[in-house]
């Protein structure tokens, strides 16, 4: 039967295979002191902070490369393969090194010539610096563009069209879902290490819905409904939510200036993350900024992982009052988190943060 939706638990193994031995297999890990603050609930962290470039991202950005490579093998297209992508954050930095080690006789076992994959990446004109060399370092050609979703967009589709090149969306693309996918599928066996009851909720940062969706994907093939998966987003980006409760795909309130501490969660769902989401989430939970800046504080402190904002979500809306009330320990109290990235200016961050106990204190 043919699926409604973009990719199935079948890709995930896929890319699981695809990408081993070059993704990092990252940890989860415990803390007893925030079980605590949870109300005596378990609960697991799934650390992509540590994963390669800081983020989830590398994953489904090294599949779809080499799922390109893998095509083009098939077809004897021997020419260079040419991908490209638009972002300014993490996806970037993803696709550069992806394509680097991908291209690579490290990862192939051929030799870089014979696998050359070049990588441009259109990037808006106030990316940080430090975001462009970081690309620039992995070996990746930067175009820059006025900072507007347009300009990236129309750029993107004029460099693909005069080169040719693949076109890898940051969270849309269904090799890419299918790789973030395997988030999940590690963590369920590495939970499985740990404990011998399965977890009861699965909290999943959500913006572009790559990530969540290509989990949800692995959660309901692996434990059905068994298990609640539970989204988590900024108020000031609630896009989801908003979308999730009218059971259509809407875009950021326009009055919404978009200027979350999350920013990594600022891209809104596509028609391919959306009728995941949609059908097969539970719920989706907000949190305020204060509550984003303080749960990060204390995954630095108790957890001793640098993440970064948008992935203190996911623990901001566990010790929230909505989901305390949603989920009582006593029926969910194994719970596992996705600390999707590490990717954070720490000194401007942590002014934030000094600000919002001040505010707490108050």
């Amino acid at each position: 039967m043919t699926s409604p939706y973009c990719i199935t638990i079948d890709d995930v193994k896929t890319a699981a295979g695809r990408i081993a031995g070059v993704a990092h297999r990252t940890p989860v890990l415990t803390c007893s002191s925030l079980n605590g603050l949870s109300k005596g609930r378990h609960l697991f962290f799934k650390v992509e902070a540590l994963q390669k470039t800081g983020s989830f991202k590398f994953r489904g950005a090294l599949n779809a490369v080499k799922e390109e490579l893998e095509r083009r093998k098939k077809a004897d297209n021997d020419t260079a393969l040419h991908v490209l992508t638009h972002s300014s954050g993490n996806h970037a930095q993803a696709l550069a090194l992806a394509a680097k080690l991908a291209g690579g006789s490290a990862t192939t076992g051929s030799t870089a010539a014979s696998t050359n994959v070049q990588a441009t990446i259109v990037m808006p004109s106030n990316t940080p610096t430090v975001k462009r060399n970081a690309v620039q370092d992995f070996g990746a050609t930067i175009v820059m563009v006025e900072p507007t979703n347009k300009a990236r967009r129309e750029k993107a589709e004029e460099i693909r069209q005069n080169t040719g090149a693949s076109f890898i969306h940051p969270s849309e693309d269904p090799r890419v879902i299918a790789g973030q996918g395997t988030v999940c599928l590690e963590m369920l066996e590495q939970v499985q290490e740990l404990t011998d009851k399965p977890l009861d909720v699965v909290i999943i940062p959500v913006g572009g819905g790559g990530l969540a969706s290509g989990n949800i994907i692995t959660l309901r093939s692996v434990l059905g409904d068994k298990v609640k998966i539970v989204l988590a987003e900024p108020a000031k980006l609630d896009d989801a939510k908003r979308s999730f409760e009218a059971k259509e795909l809407l875009p950021h309130d326009p009055s919404n200036n978009l200027d979350s501490v999350a920013d990594g969660l600022k891209t809104t769902l596509g028609p391919n993350t959306w009728p995941i989401i949609r059908d097969k989430a539970d719920d989706i939970l907000t949190v305020t900024e204060d509550e984003i800046l303080l749960a990060t504080k204390l995954i630095w402190e108790r957890l001793k992982i640098c993440i970064e904002p948008s992935a203190g979500v996911g623990i901001a809306a566990c010790l929230g009052e909505e989901f305390q009330a949603k989920y009582p320990t006593q029926e969910y109290s194994n719970v596992g988190i996705i600390l999707c990235g590490g990717n954070v200016d720490i000194v401007k961050i942590s002014k934030k943060i000094e600000e919002a106990v001040a505010r707490q204190s108050a």
